[in-house]
């Protein structure tokens, strides 16, 4: 039986992201499959009661804290507490704690994309990275693109990394009318996502002309998502048939995906892309980059093409109007949240 410390401070936050989402689901998923284990959940705002499921062998630790909890409170609470492994599942390891430690590594895009980090903010990525990568005694990698990427710009041995694919809830299909909502073409592609550089939002529309100015009937390109950091209006000025959404409502998304020709997702890197397997999900045709994590997720379940290749788009926009819509249950198998929890339970032990 071993004491397991595990950082739940990111459950909590108001704003849910990818980083929060995947937390709180593995957390659960760990809770629910533990039964040998005790776990102590550290927080630093007061979770709701319901948040996760009741177990004997789970403790809530609320310490609360302004500012550097993770460096100095959540530390001080590890020095106290000195559990067997202590987990983080975003990317910061305290600076100083004793102890085995496993850490998440999501991606490294700061890395590939350091204009679209303002300065301090990815100076601090690349130094708690970095520190965390090289203090924890195994790290969970949210892809193989990601573990190779740790071990090219880290040097962080092969060894040291698992990959664990975060599952993929399946978006719920609620009877909207996503058209009528979002005034929406019929027909139409869709991207989902920050409109930034780093999703090839300018190729993408470059790409979506190309396939207009030859096809007779074509369908419209909905981009998904609010303007990011760098977002540039020239990207969509004068390309008929494109249609800004901004935020959609999560409640919408299974619906916008199932009513979707296709999910257009040639991004120039992603440690993991969520819309991708979501589209899957709802039996929606796929069109992605054959570089970083996208290839691992699409497998042979849809197109592939390079990001940089105008063209190749834009022939993978015409190949998509006549592709069926199914949905790949063997490649979907990958991303569940209980095998996601199973695998970090094995990780725990391993440590």
């Amino acid at each position: 039986m071993m004491q397991i410390a595990i950082d739940a401070s990111r459950t909590t936050v108001a704003k849910v992201t990818g980083t929060e989402r995947y937390a709180l689901e593995l957390i659960r998923g760990i809770i629910q499959l533990n039964t040998e284990h005790n776990i102590t959940l550290y927080f630093r705002d007061t979770p709701p009661p319901t948040l996760f499921p009741p177990s004997e062998r789970v403790i809530y630790r609320v310490i609360p804290f302004r500012r550097a909890w993770t460096h100095m409170r959540f530390a001080a609470a590890i020095w106290q507490d000195r559990p067997d492994v202590t987990f983080v599942p975003a990317h910061t390891l305290p600076f100083l704690f004793p102890g085995k430690a496993i850490v998440t590594v999501h991606d490294l895009g700061y890395k590939f994309f350091p204009q679209a980090h303002p300065f301090k903010q990815r100076v601090y990525l690349d130094m708690t990275t970095r520190y965390s990568a090289r203090r924890a005694t195994l790290i969970f990698a949210d892809s193989q693109a990601t573990a190779n990427d740790l071990t090219q710009l880290y040097g962080i041995s092969a060894d040291k990394i698992r990959v664990v694919y975060p599952g993929v809830t399946p978006p719920e299909i609620n009877a909207v009318d996503v058209v009528k909502k979002y005034n929406l073409p019929e027909r139409y592609f869709l991207f989902i996502g920050t409109l930034q550089p780093r999703k090839n939002i300018k190729r993408i529309v470059q790409a979506y002309a190309q396939y207009r100015a030859n096809t007779p009937t074509p369908v419209g390109l909905v981009l998904a998502g609010g303007k990011g950091w760098l977002y540039d209006p020239a990207w969509v000025e004068g390309v008929p048939g494109v249609h800004l959404t901004g935020y959609i409502d999560e409640a919408d998304k299974g619906a916008l995906y199932q009513g979707a020709i296709g999910l257009v997702f040639p991004t120039l890197y992603e440690g993991f892309g969520f819309p991708v397997v979501e589209a899957m999900h709802c039996g929606t045709p796929v069109l992605a980059s054959n570089t970083s994590s996208l290839p691992e997720l699409v497998g042979d379940a849809g197109l592939l093409v390079d990001p940089h290749n105008i063209s190749e788009i834009a022939a993978g926009m015409a190949q998509l109007e006549a592709m069926p819509h199914v949905k790949p249950t063997h490649q979907l198998a990958k991303f569940t949240w209980e095998q996601a929890a199973q695998q970090a339970l094995e990780g725990f032990e391993y440590v």
